[in-house]
């Protein structure tokens, strides 16, 4: 499987202007042959608690239906970050659109405390086929809740996918974590993460891939949209890294 990170500078709550930034890069990954990709957590509104209540929506929204269309016409995977409304209250989602499928959502089950009051738990972890892999997706601070991880490699998972919202402040653990992960686990790991200023994060890049060996074999800057492909069964990695807007 060609499994693409990708690396985006989220616009403060505009929907469409997001969109159109997603669109550019998974259409340079399909160019590139990529079998999915997936996008920071809450990419397409930014990472804004306080205006979360107002932009949540589902994964069936019919702005969105752009990408369940490239899906089924390119055979590729496509998970986005979103808040979702659930009856419980908002949740930090991702939707996922593979060819001819119903569109899935996966919730962030672990939230971090700072994120408590304006959000709520997701229950049950997601396993995606995609070709000859199951991924797992973890949203931000699961990765750093060993539950998680433990959980989805018992239980199948031959890839671990991190989609992430994390500052220069942040970075260096995750990425000793993800690291950790790998090679404990012996299973590719990717993480996804957004640069520029949003909500409280000043972002740090730095998309990654890991070996099952725990190695550090790719990774983007801290300036730059784009994303790096990693081919999990030969842990080959290739980079587009190129200012879209």
């Amino acid at each position: 499987m060609l499994i693409a990170a990708a690396q985006i500078k989220p616009v403060k709550g505009d929907i469409e202007k997001n969109i159109a930034n997603h669109l550019l890069l998974i259409n340079q990954a399909i160019a590139d042959k990529a079998d999915a990709i997936f996008f920071p957590e809450l990419s397409i509104t930014g990472y804004e608690p306080e205006l979360a209540n107002d932009l949540a929506t589902t994964a069936n929204d019919k702005r969105f239906t752009v990408f369940q269309q490239l899906a089924n016409d390119n055979d590729i995977t496509i998970a986005i970050g979103l808040p979702v409304k659930n009856n419980g209250g908002i949740e930090i989602g991702m939707a996922v659109y593979q060819p001819h499928q119903v569109p899935q959502t996966y919730s962030k089950q672990y939230l971090h405390s700072s994120e408590t009051p304006w959000f709520v738990n997701g229950s049950g972890q997601i396993f995606l086929n995609i070709k000859n892999a199951v991924v797992a997706p973890a949203i931000c601070y699961e990765l750093n809740v060993p539950e998680h991880a433990a959980f989805a490699t018992s239980n199948g998972a031959g890839v671990y996918m991190a989609c992430t919202v994390n500052s220069f402040n942040g970075i260096d653990k995750d990425l000793n974590r993800l690291a950790d992960i790998a090679g404990n686990y012996k299973i590719p790991v990717l993480m996804s993460n957004c640069i520029g200023v949003t909500g409280d994060y000043n972002c740090a890049g730095k998309t990654s891939a890991w070996n099952t060996e725990g190695k550090l074999i790719a990774q983007l800057d801290s300036e730059h949209e784009g994303f790096l492909i990693m081919d999990t069964a030969t842990q080959q990695t290739t980079k587009y890294s190129a200012p879209l807007h």
